[in-house]
């Protein structure tokens, strides 16, 4: 079906000529250059280049004053006489490296009443677009990372937010879980689209702890049962990085930048996310959204926690203690694989916006709840396969479970390339006591284009649902009670003595859990960012055309 035109007309941008036309869903302006014929008549040509933009990614429209810049010649200023009224449009443009910025158009009208009439109608098919927020709640943590968040905020979002004519609420944290507690117990959520929060992974963390907590109680879902199946939040959560570590919006934007981030807010972009529920003896952990690692990881954030004074260095130089220690822990892993899931950890299918992965697993699972589902003592359901669940036995230096690429500035192409968002599954990667070069083999994969699961000491299985139980202990109450006795013989922080360390932490998206016995359940597109993945690179004509307009 032909698109309807809406509106079209001759306007003026910076002294020339446009043919200006708004149809529906799209805002295009092309050039035009007069030209004389032989026999004397004139005649209006479209310039080859030219400009469009999908409507869902005007930020506003406004009336403005003409441009005031006069050409030597006086020709420009007959022009802005006989062109007295103007409109401004903001709009997404994008950059390099998935950069979006917002930049301004100005169109010069005759009369006031084309003028206004402009306004109209972009505004009016601005309002049909009922995804974007109206009033968001702002959570602005003034400690994290550099302790820039409230400046970010100030100087760089809250001035496009007022642009977008989006009302906010902001609340700047005092403590720790200041956010989570808010969301849980006092906040109103029924007055707003949305919640924004202003750090890094840790304040994320915080938000999707509170919002996820108030909306189990009200459905009466208890937390505590790990056979349960959570109910997912309707309220978007949007990143404004500002932290340490900006893992989450690195994956679902692609870069780490306010602007861009507010702006993906701002024209109401929603990114399905799974969530990963932890619980030990029957009591429920945490959430985790992208890394849950132990041994390597677990033991680089527990010794960082005693540098936090050096900043996001501290990760460096206890990444390199903690390899040269080498500590390995023995433990069994029983996982439910993802039988049903379309992929697998090694095809090198990147997720990216509008992945077919995400798209057909959230179907399945609108149409099955069960899908994150898994028992023992059931067989022959979809996702549990053919063999139901599978036991590995033996010492590993890392065992690590991504809901995500978890690709970071450092890492690229992170710990588990080909990771979805949205798919219902974690890839769980076993990496197999091994000599230091052969461990350092693999980290290095990590920042290279080579296959980083293809050693013959690492393995990965695409999971719904897994366990893990260390060898020395069937929970965490007997190592309290026969540590002492039993193992005090074992030096934690002196490796040259032989000793090695009983139980790793587990570095559940950077936050330590001291129980190392967990049991953890993939939770299919619990929550939605104000995102939409990796956009594909795409160049055309017309994002070409006219950049200097």
């Amino acid at each position: 079906m032909e698109k309807q035109r809406v509106l079209s007309s001759q306007l003026l941008v910076k002294n020339r000529v446009f043919e200006v036309a708004l149809d529906g869903d799209l805002l295009s302006w092309r050039e035009l250059v007069r030209r004389t014929r032989i026999s004397g008549g004139v005649r209006d040509a479209l310039r080859a280049g030219s400009r469009s933009v999908a409507v869902s990614e005007i930020i506003a429209v406004r009336e403005t004053e003409p441009d005031s810049c006069l050409k030597e010649d006086g020709r420009w200023q007959k022009m802005a006489q006989t062109h007295p009224c103007a409109f401004t449009v903001s709009y997404v443009e994008r950059g390099s490296q998935h950069c979006w910025r917002c930049v301004d158009v100005t169109f010069q009208c005759p009369d006031g009443a084309l003028c206004q009439r402009w306004v109209q109608a972009i505004k009016e098919q601005l309002s049909l677009l009922t995804s974007r927020p109206k009033r968001l709640l702002v959570y602005i943590n003034p400690y994290g990372g550099k302790r820039q968040g409230k400046r970010i905020y100030e100087q760089k979002v809250a001035p496009l937010f007022a642009r977008a004519s989006i009302s906010t609420e902001v609340i700047v944290t005092e403590r720790a879980n200041h956010a989570r507690d808010h969301l849980n117990t006092e906040a109103d959520l029924r007055r707003y689209s949305g919640v924004v929060c202003v750090g890094g992974d840790g304040m994320f963390s915080e938000v999707i702890h509170g919002l996820l907590a108030r909306t189990q109680r009200d459905a009466g879902v208890d937390q505590n049962c790990a056979e349960e199946s959570l109910v997912p939040c309707t309220l978007r959560v949007g990143i404004i990085p500002a932290g340490s570590t900006d893992c989450i919006c690195y994956a679902t934007v692609g870069i780490n930048d306010p602007i861009t981030s507010a702006l993906h807010i701002i024209v109401g972009d929603s990114q399905p996310m799974d969530v990963c529920s932890i619980h030990h003896n029957n009591t429920f952990l945490r959430y985790s959204v992208s890394l849950l690692g132990y041994g390597f990881y677990g033991d680089v954030l527990a010794d960082s926690e005693s540098k936090q004074w050096m900043g996001p260095a501290r990760y460096d130089i206890s990444g390199v203690k903690t390899f040269l220690t080498h500590n390995y822990y023995e433990g069994t892993v029983s996982f439910l694989p993802a039988q049903s899931s379309l992929g697998s950890p090694r095809d090198k299918t990147r997720c990216s916006a509008g992945c077919y992965v995400c798209l057909h697993s959230g179907q399945l699972h609108s149409q099955d709840r069960r899908a994150c589902e898994g028992d023992e003592d059931v067989s022959g359901r979809e996702d549990d396969g053919a063999g139901g669940w599978q036991v590995l036995r033996g010492k590993f230096l890392a065992i690590n479970s991504a809901s995500m690429s978890c690709a970071c500035p450092r890492s690229p192409k992170g710990l588990s390339p080909a990771a979805h968002l949205a798919d219902g599954t974690a890839d769980l990667i076993l990496v197999r006591k091994c000599s230091r070069l052969n461990f350092l083999r693999h980290l290095l994969r990590h920042t290279s284009k080579d296959d980083q699961f293809d050693l013959d000491f690492v393995e990965v299985h695409r999971v719904r649902r897994f366990r893990f139980t260390p060898r020395h202990c069937e929970s965490e109450l007997d190592l309290k009670e026969h540590g002492k006795t039993l193992f005090g013989h074992i030096c934690r922080d002196h490796p040259a003595c032989g000793c090695t360390a009983l139980n790793s932490s587990w570095n559940c998206d950077g936050e330590i859990l001291q129980q190392a016995a967990i049991d953890v359940g993939v939770h299919c597109q619990l929550i939605r960012l104000f995102a939409r993945g990796i956009e594909e690179p795409v160049i055309t004509e017309d994002m070409r055309g006219l950049n200097a307009v």
